[in-house]
């Protein structure tokens, strides 16, 4: 099973190398990982996606609070979020079926970003369902080249601020 984990770090220099170097010391796989600046000004979130049964959860978790940037983890996984993931497609684009390949790209409200004699360059964001769906599509026209961020995901509601006091008083 997927796991899709949101952790809250402090931000210093080196921190995704140690939380990486982590998971490969274990011999645990990441699916996706993002990282970026979140509302904290000293602070980052981290999106994992890791596959594993219950018990490689708790290890992963575990392991991870060990970390001293580590200041709170959260497993989403069957809580109600969204998420969403940026992909560029490189495809194959010759003249006669360009008209084609920007009829499905209009499907997905994906985007052509680049344009080239023989190829197309699509952007498009979503969930892995629609990313996916959309990879699937282009397969026929010759995917040259793919590219994807990896999952960035937040809960809904105001369940959001769950925690927050503890990490108000560190910022």
């Amino acid at each position: 099973m997927q796991h899709t984990l949101s952790v809250l770090v402090i931000n210093n220099p080196g921190v995704l190398n140690r939380v990486s170097g982590l998971f490969s010391r274990r011999g645990f796989n990441i699916d996706s990982i993002s990282v970026g600046a979140s509302e904290h000004p000293q602070m980052s979130r981290m999106t994992i996606v890791v596959r594993g049964d219950k018990t490689i959860l708790e290890q992963v978790t575990k392991q991870l609070h060990k970390l001293v940037e580590v200041v709170k983890i959260s497993d989403i996984t069957k809580e109600n979020y969204v998420d969403r993931e940026l992909v560029l497609i490189k495809v194959q684009a010759d003249p006669s079926v360009r008209g084609e390949i920007m009829q499905l790209t209009d499907i997905f409200r994906a985007k052509v970003v680049d344009v080239a004699p023989k190829t197309l360059i699509i952007e498009v964001t979503g969930d892995t369902g629609k990313t996916e769906a959309i990879i699937q599509s282009l397969k026929k026209f010759g995917v040259r080249e793919l590219v994807r961020t990896g999952k960035v995901a937040m809960l809904r509601g105001s369940r959001f601020d769950r925690g927050l006091k503890e990490v108000d008083e560190i910022g």
